[in-house]
């Protein structure tokens, strides 16, 4: 009777994998309409002189011209200056607040919990736009809320240009980014908080073990998948940084970014047509950074 069992269970789990794979065709067809396929199609272009006139001016195959052009613009070499500023300031300050935060209230009361989860979650699902606004008046020279402040009580004389100075305008936007940011990592850092072994906790504590040796030797372990999770999605956000350049600073006051002049280069830096190679040349050396850093992530954070 055992044996007539086992073709019977390969065929179940034969029907179970192919309704898998039938309800994930959608998404996968997505994927690859929208995701793969374009990606190579970047890739193929990154070598080439494309650009929005291809009838008077052929696509011709350059080679690894875009590429050598890049590390001599001073342009793009700024713009990559800043965007790594904006991963190494806002990455650690993202995880670290969040992971503050979530520590504070994963204990409270569930309606407390929910509240504050809304609180911080909230200008996630806001647009960008919406949330931008907002932003643009609190930085406005003459009616923002921070000159305001700051004028009334004696911390500064004048009111500062915070979105046209260059000693401020890149952490303007850092502060931007920060705020949109928390959100998701709060709320998966609560989750993990609650999922940790409590048994280990009580034992460590029964052994006299403090806060801080609970936390670092017990729940910070079970939380590295969740913190390597956060960490490679906030750079990899962090670093495609776009909407707020384009709507507060247009890149200008030293804020463009490499998003931001990939945007410029292909359809607004030249009079008569887009340098569609030379942006794509761009994006190439972008997803390169943004991988490296990814499987550095994953390295330190399988080592822990």
């Amino acid at each position: 009777m055992a044996n007539p069992a086992k073709p019977m269970s390969r065929a179940l789990q034969r029907r179970e994998d192919v309704a898998g794979y039938l309800f994930m065709l959608p998404s996968l067809i997505f994927f690859v309409g929208f995701v793969v396929i374009p990606m190579f199609i970047c890739i193929g272009y990154s070598f080439t002189d494309a650009n929005m006139n291809s009838k008077t001016n052929p696509t011709t195959f350059i080679a690894l011209q875009n590429f050598i052009k890049l590390w001599g613009d001073k342009t793009f070499l700024a713009a990559l200056r800043n965007t790594f500023v904006i991963v190494l300031v806002s990455v650690p300050a993202v995880c670290a607040f969040s992971l503050w935060v979530s520590s504070v209230i994963y204990k409270l009361h569930s309606a407390a919990l929910s509240a504050f989860r809304c609180i911080f979650y909230l200008p996630v699902v806001t647009g960008s736009v919406a949330v931008t606004v907002v932003w643009k008046w609190m930085y406005d020279n003459y009616n923002g809320i921070f000159n305001y402040v700051l004028t009334k009580t004696g911390l500064i004389e004048q009111n500062i240009n915070w979105l046209g100075d260059e000693k401020f305008a890149l952490w303007c936007i850092i502060l931007i980014l920060f705020t949109t940011s928390v959100g998701q990592p709060i709320v998966l850092y609560v989750s993990a908080l609650g999922n940790v072994d409590q048994t280990l906790i009580e034992a460590a504590q029964v052994d006299g073990a403090t806060d801080f040796q609970v936390f670092w030797k017990v729940k910070w372990p079970q939380m590295m998948p969740t913190t390597l999770y956060i960490l490679v999605i906030t750079t990899i956000n962090s670093f495609q940084c776009f909407a707020l350049i384009q709507l507060l600073t247009e890149g200008g006051s030293g804020t463009n970014t490499v998003m931001f002049y990939i945007y410029r280069t292909a359809f607004k830096l030249t009079e008569q047509q887009g340098h569609f190679g030379y942006a794509n040349a761009m994006g190439v050396v972008l997803a390169i950074f943004i991988g490296i850093l990814s499987a550095i992530q994953f390295k330190l954070g399988k080592e822990k």
